[in-house]
């Protein structure tokens, strides 16, 4: 068997995808200012529904770019999606990459109190004294305890990434943050994942300087 592969350098393989994705969108019409952050998810997943089902809270590209460059945190429900972000990059800023899902305090209180570690985390999340940006690709307990903790007015997240996958409780807990106030990109449905959130940030990252360290 034959196959025609394309001669690319392994430093041209991220550039010929971008050219790639952007080919097969033809004329579909993305927000303006979003472009890279749906090309991006698109990038990492291959799904093209990305397009159609990311949605952006008015002015939240904007917003999301200054808390970074401001020193904001990113907390993430999956050590996946902390691994997959870009510390070094979220660090010329100030900011680090917080995921709490592990730790002992998180399971003792989510066993006393009957919820999953998921909504602990964010407890705990809620108790730092730092400028804050949720990326959620897994949870959606997360998703809804972000929500209420909102509406109690005890957090006031910069920008809530809702992307969790999945079948139980995905859809309302994005519908949920969709409704709360707060800046939010989510994939509307049941698409998402950790490597989504992960991306999401990334994308941020690379549209306010692309050095990837």
């Amino acid at each position: 068997m034959k196959v025609e592969l394309e001669n690319v350098k392994p430093m041209e393989i991220e550039k010929r995808s971008f050219e790639i994705i952007t080919e097969e969108l033809g004329d579909k019409q993305l927000l303006p200012g979003t472009e890279l952050i749906v090309k991006r998810c698109i990038h990492t997943s291959a799904d093209f529904d990305y397009a159609d089902n990311l949605c952006f809270s008015p002015d939240v590209v904007e917003r999301a770019m200054k808390a970074i460059k401001e020193g904001a945190c990113i907390v993430t429900d999956t050590q996946m999606a902390k691994a997959g972000i870009n510390k070094r990059a979220l660090a010329r800023y100030g900011g680090e990459v917080y995921c709490f899902m592990s730790d002992e305090d998180v399971a003792k209180i989510a066993k006393e109190n009957g919820t999953t570690r998921a909504t602990a985390s964010m407890d705990k999340a809620a108790t730092l004294d730092k400028k804050l940006i949720f990326a959620i690709g897994n949870a959606p307990t997360a998703l809804v305890r972000l929500y209420e903790l909102i509406e109690d007015g005890k957090l006031n997240p910069e920008l809530i990434i809702g992307v969790p996958v999945g079948f139980v409780n995905v859809v309302q807990s994005k519908e949920l943050i969709m409704d709360s106030g707060a800046p939010y990109i989510v994939a509307r449905g049941r698409k998402g994942g950790s490597n989504i959130a992960a991306c999401i940030c990334n994308a941020l990252l690379y549209m306010i300087d692309n050095r990837r360290d």
